[in-house]
């Protein structure tokens, strides 16, 4: 059974504090939440209330990504929001995370690799429906077709 000292928050800090050796007015969720306020509220807290409003909600930081697409789309009546971020990672994972990271990376190769064995036997039909190899008497599935009457 673990002690309470090993569970404390030494062991693992889940988000880094990149400033927390220079002003507060250089800290990014400073800067964000200050720009989002209105003007007359924007100078009007302390610095104690500012470190507090920080510890409490710093782990959303406004923090630039290099990537970052945000936008809404309507589908059937209804407005449906997405986010794309991506950027480096500063924050140390714990072994879940770790774990989860592990099977996305495994899926998406995965699904690559099925991707490009399905568009490789595309292209080995469309070349032997090109040659006139016939392997199936009286079936086809019509692609050769199609793509001649395409192009």
């Amino acid at each position: 059974m673990s002690s309470p000292e090993a569970d404390s928050d030494t062991d693992r800090t889940p988000y880094p504090k990149p400033f927390a050796d220079r002003p507060l007015e250089q800290d990014p969720f400073v800067r964000g939440l200050k720009q989002r306020l209105p003007e007359h509220l924007r100078e009007s807290f302390s610095n104690e209330q500012l470190q507090a409003l920080r510890s409490v909600f710093g782990a959303r930081s406004w923090v630039k990504h290099r990537v970052d697409l945000r936008g809404t789309v309507r589908l059937w009546g209804n407005h449906f929001y997405f986010a794309i971020l991506a950027g480096r990672n500063k924050r140390n994972l714990t072994r879940p995370q770790q774990n989860l990271s592990l099977m996305a990376k495994a899926a998406l190769i995965t699904l690559f690799l099925l991707f490009c064995a399905l568009v490789g036997l595309a292209i080995l039909y469309v070349l032997k429906s090109a040659l006139g190899i016939n392997l199936f008497p009286g079936f086809s599935l019509g692609l050769w077709d199609w793509l001649k009457a395409s192009f």
